[in-house]
């Protein structure tokens, strides 16, 4: 079958709002955040987050055909979303609700990982009565962003995850996934994640977690002992490959075909299943990634000119990452231009303004951008 749209980007929409921070020199979130202490700020930047917004949005920055499924409020954050939305694609297929439209407040002081306040919304109940399958039907690759932000998609062991990702495998279209950071002591946090991947990753083509949360699913022991190693600063910069590479071996044994590992400011880290399971990969990914049977391969991260937050930088990532695959790029090319996207975010307050193309991404790797070793 021919398809007509290049990717289908569904799952968390919601409106991220970052006020400027104009401290320097902070190591600790309890030097700025103390009781009774007026905290002075710039302007606050107001933009469309979540891995629909972020993800989807960048995709069609980046060249792709896509089209978004979310679940929004009938308020003014949700219409600032729309409008957002239609800047870049069309949004006939999101929806809107009577439930006041989810939301973020992302703290993030230079040198401090950011801390979110968010409110969940729309996102809680959204199901897969909420996705258009006639539109899926038609697209090359189906993304699925945040389950864990995603109340329905988790409880009865994530029985409704299941089904919008088996409907979508029956229709051959290559599946792929990203998660996002919980609250350990949360409803979401106390779910056995490990039990819903061994359900869901035999229905996903591409799994796009970040090692931290990936690490929270498989081992939150090991997890725990990250965070103790790393105090207050960011965990990516305490852990090596070693430590990634079990995780990946034990994830591609749940079912997945082809794992990209987001490592922060290292870089990005991937893996392989067997030949065997590569067969197993649905739509026109399945004939065209199955040669990359077994691969083991780190991608160091490109280092930003100047670090204004990092919000948004893994969807900006896997936005590029899958745009170059899409767009018949090979697996090291792929990495590269992901790595540099998720540091040219980092340039910028949120997750496009930073963003050019991918040949202009091409092009800063081309002229020497340096790399983290």
């Amino acid at each position: 079958m021919n398809k007509k749209i290049d990717a289908v980007v569904a799952g968390v929409s919601c409106l991220d709002i970052t006020p400027a921070f104009l401290t320097d020199g902070v190591h600790d979130i309890g030097e700025i955040l103390v009781p009774s202490k007026t905290v002075l700020t710039g302007p606050a930047d107001i933009h469309a987050g979540g891995c629909v917004s972020n993800t989807g949005m960048a995709m069609a920055m980046f060249g792709a055909d896509v089209r978004l499924m979310a679940k929004i409020g009938k308020d003014h954050f949700g219409d600032l979303l729309m409008e957002e939305y239609r800047r870049y694609t069309d949004a006939d297929t999101v929806k809107r609700c009577e439930e006041g439209t989810s939301y973020s407040i992302i703290i993030a002081p230079k040198g401090i990982d950011r801390i979110f306040l968010h409110y969940a919304g729309p996102n809680d109940t959204f199901g897969p009565e909420d996705l258009d399958y006639d539109v899926i039907g038609q697209a090359r690759l189906f993304h699925f962003g945040y389950p864990q932000d995603m109340r329905r998609m988790y409880e009865n062991g994530g029985e409704e995850q299941v089904r919008i990702l088996q409907r979508v495998r029956e229709m051959d279209v290559t599946v792929s996934m990203d998660t996002c950071g919980v609250d350990a002591h949360s409803d979401v946090g106390k779910a056995d994640w490990r039990a819903i991947l061994a359900k869901t990753l035999p229905m996903v083509d591409l799994f796009m977690p970040s090692v931290e949360e990936l690490c929270f699913m498989l081992d939150p022991e090991r997890f725990e002992g990250w965070v103790k190693r790393a105090g207050s600063g960011d965990i990516a910069s305490v852990i090596g490959e070693e430590d990634v590479l079990p995780l990946a071996e034990e994830t591609l044994r749940l079912g997945t075909r082809l794992l990209l590992v987001k490592c922060g400011s290292s870089g990005l880290f991937c893996a392989a299943a067997d030949s065997e399971a590569m067969k197993k990969m649905s739509g026109e990914f399945g004939r065209s990634l199955s040669h990359l049977a077994g691969i083991r391969r780190f991608e160091h991260s490109f280092r930003p000119e100047r670090v204004l937050s990092a919000t948004g930088a893994g969807d900006t990532c896997i936005a590029a990452f899958l745009t170059s695959l899409l767009s018949g790029r090979d697996l090291p090319a792929s990495m590269r231009l992901a790595a540099a996207a998720g540091a040219a975010c980092c340039e910028s307050f949120d997750a496009l303004t930073g963003l050019s193309t991918l040949e202009e991404l091409q092009a800063r790797i081309d002229a020497g951008w340096q790399q983290n070793e």
